[in-house]
């Protein structure tokens, strides 16, 4: 399990989660990079677009980041292979400048300028309107990379829950279904159109595989993994059993 405390910038291993229904993963995209040129709404902190924020399609040097996230002191650490690490509190108006200067390496110079972390009034900054939990399977990522003839990251697709030991894709027969993590239940909504963070590696933040060309040429689409709305509450835990009924 994955989750991304600032959207398209940094991904952190977690080994459990409590799930709420009506809810994103806790702490997963809880802000967002905000460039000089995102139209933010006139009252309150409601959702927006992906393409009101920096990340991975846009600057693919974004996906070489790893995070870690405190979450009694509030202290987020990035690191990046090329620029090291920072460590901020990211609801610290002081500490965001430093952030900034840190990350502005990173984006692209003749694109939009990092400006501001953007932060939902009640949820995560997913890329539905609903919110949304990921759930990919490293199934389906092992038949991909076969096709393709390499091991692909994971943390390419930023998915927060991997499955493992089914079918590969057989998770977009479960649309529109509703099946238990654990002792969490969840309704799958929807197939994920991939967008161009994927063709960056993880590892160096440098395009290396036309992923999307790829998903087309050997599965007829461009989708990899489903989005799911939580609708029981629980424990989810590394380990846990997919229960249909």
């Amino acid at each position: 399990m994955y989750r991304h405390t600032i959207k398209g910038v940094g991904s952190e291993l977690i080994n459990s989660v409590e799930l709420i229904p009506g809810r994103t993963m806790p702490w997963d995209r809880v802000w967002a990079l905000a460039h000089n040129k995102t139209r933010f709404p006139e009252r309150g902190n409601h959702w927006l677009p992906c393409s009101s924020f920096l990340r991975g399609a846009i600057s693919p040097t974004l996906m070489a980041i790893t995070a870690k996230f405190d979450e009694h002191k509030g202290t987020l650490k990035l690191k990046h292979p090329a620029i090291g690490s920072v460590s901020f509190m990211p609801d610290l108006e002081r500490d965001l400048q430093k952030f900034l200067d840190w990350i502005k390496p990173l984006c692209p110079e003749n694109g939009p300028s990092p400006a501001s972390l953007y932060k939902v009034d009640d949820r995560g900054s997913t890329d539905t309107e609903y919110p949304s939990i990921s759930l990919l399977s490293l199934d389906s990522l092992g038949d991909f990379s076969n096709k393709l003839g390499l091991l692909l990251d994971p943390r390419r697709f930023r998915g927060n829950i991997w499955l493992k030991g089914g079918e590969p894709f057989e998770e977009f027969n479960w649309i529109g279904q509703e099946i238990n993590l654990g002792n969490v239940r969840v309704r799958v909504v929807e197939a994920i159109e991939r967008c161009n963070a994927t063709k960056a590696n993880p590892l160096t933040g440098k395009k290396d595989v036309d992923t999307l060309s790829a998903l087309k040429v050997n599965y007829g689409h461009n989708d990899f993994g489903v989005y799911c709305e939580v609708i029981k509450p629980g424990t989810l835990s590394c380990g846990d059993q997919v229960i249909f009924s």
